[in-house]
């Protein structure tokens, strides 16, 4: 369970550290000029819209060929991905084709995420004892937030260690190549984990699934549309409610740079801790319970705490900042383990494909340039918690109509 919950310190740690390195991958792959920053986020965010491809593409190979195949082979793509990235050319040695390279291996990378992903949550879910899957599922949460602050310690240490010339001339690829040894390996780890039982005595299944796709969209709709509802409100509170907080600070110049950033910081540290206190919540009392509350906390808090935020009061910011980790930390806790017993094993990878991920690069990669947009356009700070609020009333009623109690959910685990 280590090894495999370790795969989202890779995940994250590469994720927030071409966020954090933007500009100085911008003046390495696009050349100088204030515009080629936009350039290079356009490229991330279309290398996100990828993992929805990757985890319908690993979803179907995971569940006709087993959990383990499926992580050897996502954690292949992104050692692969991550090392050739520190290897590329620059745009100073090759020009506009540089920039090129860049995108097609950060596409790479988010295909083989979208598929670690659910591969992780699943193989967490099937091979963790039945009252504590929603605290041994919450790990892969916890252990993306270690990720990205692997990721903001070396970018400040490399960018205040070095000068500018050795950053944009060989520093910047130091932490491609710290991120390709790390996940390298953890895939050698991975040689030794054993199939989850839960697919092992559904191998017959397996093997007469022709499409373990197609059975899902077939058989598995309802399940579908809860792991929709769920990475709804667990991508917007997260990407709105702590990754676009620094824009927000930006934005309402309540705040310097220096300060947003302790303020990230802060809120990855509550998500560690937050975590494995939900996932254990939710096997204690329910997922069902603690997703609704969690739901009606997210309609009514985020407003009045972008508020606080907002005003400039460094102690009301991080107050305000901490609650809103908490509650993105305590959805993703206990969602993924909801999600994953919405399915049963012959096609849990393609039910978590289609609902969760889905959702996710619908309200999570493109939330907080929408946050951003409407902001703007309304010139109010409650904004993004307006758009977090939308999102949880609407998953709230959804959820508490259709997802199932914790017996009926055991049942259809297995």
């Amino acid at each position: 369970m280590i090894a495999v919950a370790l795969s989202t310190v890779v995940e994250w740690y590469d994720f927030t550290l071409c966020l954090y390195f933007a500009p100085t991958l911008a003046r390495v792959f696009f050349g100088a000029g204030g515009e080629n920053l936009g350039k290079t986020l356009a490229g991330f965010a279309i290398a996100y819209l990828m993992r929805p491809l990757g985890a319908i593409v690993f979803g179907q190979f995971g569940d006709r060929r087993g959990r383990k195949p499926t992580l050897l082979l996502s954690m292949t793509l992104m050692t692969v991905s991550m090392l050739v990235l520190a290897l590329l050319p620059t745009h100073a040695q090759i020009g506009a084709s540089a920039g090129w390279l860049l995108i097609v291996m950060r596409c790479l990378m988010g295909f083989s995420v979208g598929g670690e992903y659910p591969a992780v949550v699943t193989y967490l879910f099937e091979t963790a004892p039945k009252h504590r899957r929603g605290l041994v599922t919450s790990s892969a949460a916890a252990a993306s937030e270690i990720g990205g602050l692997l990721s903001v310690g070396l970018c400040a240490w490399l960018t205040n260690a070095l000068p500018q010339e050795s950053l944009d001339s060989w520093g910047w690829r130091i932490p491609f190549l710290f991120g390709a040894a790390l996940a390298a390996g953890i895939w050698l780890v991975r040689q030794m984990i054993p199939e989850p039982p839960a697919f092992i005595s559904d191998r017959g299944l397996n093997a007469s699934s022709r499409s373990p796709m197609g059975d899902a969209l077939l058989n598995q709709r309802r399940g579908i549309g809860i792991g929709f509802a769920i990475s709804a409100i667990g991508s917007i509170s997260y990407y709105v409610g702590i990754t676009y907080v620094p824009s927000f600070v930006s934005l309402v110049q309540s705040a310097d740079e220096a300060a947003a950033l302790e303020l990230s910081t802060v809120a990855a540290l509550v998500v560690i801790l937050v975590t494995p206190c939900i996932g254990w919540l939710s096997d204690s009392i329910g997922r069902r319970p603690v997703l609704l509350a969690l739901c009606l906390s997210c309609a009514i808090l985020p407003v009045p705490m972008f508020s606080l935020i907002a005003h400039g009061d460094r102690t009301l910011a991080l107050l305000a900042v901490m609650l809103l980790a908490a509650l993105a930390g305590g959805v993703s806790a206990v969602g993924a383990v909801a999600t994953a017993e919405q399915f049963p094993a012959r096609v849990r990878l393609s039910g978590l494909a289609l609902g969760a991920t889905t959702a996710t690069a619908v309200f999570g990669g493109a939330a907080p340039y929408a946050a951003y947009l409407l902001q703007n356009w309304s010139n109010s700070p409650a904004t993004p918690g307006v758009m977090i609020g939308a999102v949880a009333v609407v998953s709230g009623l959804i959820l508490a109509r259709t997802m199932q109690h914790a017996g009926q959910a055991a049942a259809v685990a297995r």
